[in-house]
């Protein structure tokens, strides 16, 4: 059967498996909080005092409690703007994406069901949909580094069931982020250089960490110099590539700076010394830092506390796997992965081999597994090389060369790392579940655990009870308005 078609099936079962038991648990349980319908006029037409009657005026409110948690300050944004310091916190591509499609596409829902339903229902379009593409680009990224069809499958149909699947149909920027985020680094791993800077930057446009992402161009350009020095021997060359590269990284940042200079101008511009608020005055005013730490108490430790053991041990499950994932993949090349993958470079006397999709380079077969056949690379490797191996553990003698082990993960690596120690030591710990959902690694580490490095039942049923009862779990209690992650 043709994977991109399988793939399509389980993503869209799996977010109408989603949307049903939303609708389920809506209609068995009392929500914890009902004031999600509550919507006070925008500040700046607050002399609206009524609204246009609406034919569907059930319909409305159901879709309307259903916005809670973060989704209302989506839904606000995308009908008000930025009225509040607080709500900066929320970057501004998801909401308007909403709200183009609600005064587009949607626009004759309005008299129907109402504005703001017609907003709810535009978040919830949007997610949904992005999911879907999300799951198709992760499967095309999967193949172009595992080099194993079946492997890609399967890590794509776990992200599809992943345990934060509730934020990625409910109307969070989850979704958005995921399609733009690894549809960029499919890209880019594909040779394409110009577009996946755009596709990042948009990344960086829906969720802060989306500037990350500037650092695949930073590895990139890192490993090509290195080729064009030591290979090629062209010094006017690795300033080229130096340059291009730092271009592309700043065109990565620029969403995520001009929003901030955007908040300043709007918060801290033309206002008196005494009316400013205290992050205007520092020498590098940075709203989002300041938010998140005012209003959340996000900072480094401040989250170890005894009360706050709960959501640790919520957190614990994503955080042990991909702990697991780095740890696995360290001990199969220690040297390789310190040097960042210059040692494989080296090998192949070609820095930025690996860094790209190679035509030449083989694919595994849909009836065929990495597992099940000596890769083409290993059979055409010198003599000299297979002996230096030889000095590894025999465990890992494959595994280091292809499929989660093979040097193109490196940067995803170190992605991840960086991510998961946000996660425990800075952030809210519980949104570690959703924070690392949109990073590959896992998917490829927890599918190599299935298929081609252990194919352990135990781990495969271990895996899909933890997703399932976290679908479970998030969906009963967030569409309720009960704290999840």
């Amino acid at each position: 059967m043709n994977h991109t078609r399988t793939i399509c099936k389980y993503a869209i079962s799996s977010r109408i498996l989603l949307l049903t038991l939303i609708i389920l648990w809506r209609s068995l349980l009392s929500p914890y909080d009902t004031s999600a319908s509550i919507n006070p006029n925008c500040l700046s037409d607050s002399s609206r005092s009524t609204k246009p009657p609406i034919l569907f005026p059930s319909i409305a409110s159901a879709i309307e409690e259903s916005i809670v948690w973060d989704s209302v300050f989506f839904v606000r944004i995308a009908e008000c703007g930025y009225e509040y310091e607080q709500s900066y916190a929320f970057f501004p591509l998801f909401p308007i994406l909403i709200f183009l499609l609600s005064n587009s596409v949607f626009l004759p829902l309005i008299s129907v069901i109402g504005y703001r339903a017609v907003l709810g229902l535009s978040g919830y379009v949007i997610s949904n949909v992005a999911f879907v593409f999300a799951a198709l680009s992760l499967y095309r990224l999967s193949v172009v580094i595992l080099k194993d069809r079946n492997a890609s499958l399967c890590a794509s149909i776990l992200f599809c069931f992943n345990p934060a699947s509730i934020f990625y149909s409910s109307i969070y920027s989850e979704s958005l982020y995921a399609l733009l985020s690894i549809g960029g680094m499919h890209l880019l791993m594909s040779g394409v250089n110009n577009v996946p800077a755009l596709l990042f930057a948009l990344s960086g446009s829906a969720r802060s960490n989306g500037v990350l992402n500037g650092g695949y161009y930073g590895f990139k350009a890192l490993h090509q110099s290195y080729y064009a020095m030591y290979v090629k021997k062209r010094a006017n060359l690795v300033l080229q590539i130096l340059f291009a590269g730092a271009l592309r990284c700043i065109c990565v940042f620029i969403p995520f700076l001009a929003f901030q200079a955007y908040g300043y101008y709007n918060i801290c511009h033309g206002r008196n010394p005494d009316e400013m608020r205290p992050w205007c005055k520092a020498k590098i005013p940075l709203l989002y830092g300041f938010i998140q730490s005012h209003y959340w108490g996000v900072g480094f430790l401040q989250y170890f506390q005894f009360k706050q053991l709960p959501n640790f041990l919520l957190a614990s499950p994503v955080l042990s796997l991909a702990i697991c994932s780095i740890i696995s993949y360290l001990k199969a090349d220690p040297e390789n992965f310190f040097s960042l993958g210059f040692r494989a470079a080296l090998k192949k006397n070609n820095a930025a081999s690996f860094l790209f999709s190679r035509e030449e380079e083989p694919v595994e077969d849909d009836n065929h597994s990495a597992a099940n056949e000596e890769p083409t690379n290993v059979r055409r490797r010198p003599k000299s090389v297979t002996v230096e191996r030889s000095a590894f553990p025999k465990e890992n003698q494959v595994s280091v060369k292809s499929g989660y082990y093979s040097a193109s993960v490196i940067p995803y690596i170190i992605h991840l790392s960086f991510m998961a120690a946000t996660a425990f030591f800075v952030m809210h710990v519980q949104v570690a579940t959703r924070f690392l959902s949109a990073s590959p690694p896992l998917y490829w580490f927890a599918s190599c655990l299935m298929t081609s490095c252990g194919k352990s039942w135990r781990w495969a049923q271990l895996i899909w009870a933890y997703a399932a009862l976290y679908i479970l779990l998030g969906s009963l209690l967030f569409s309720n308005f009960y704290p999840f992650t």
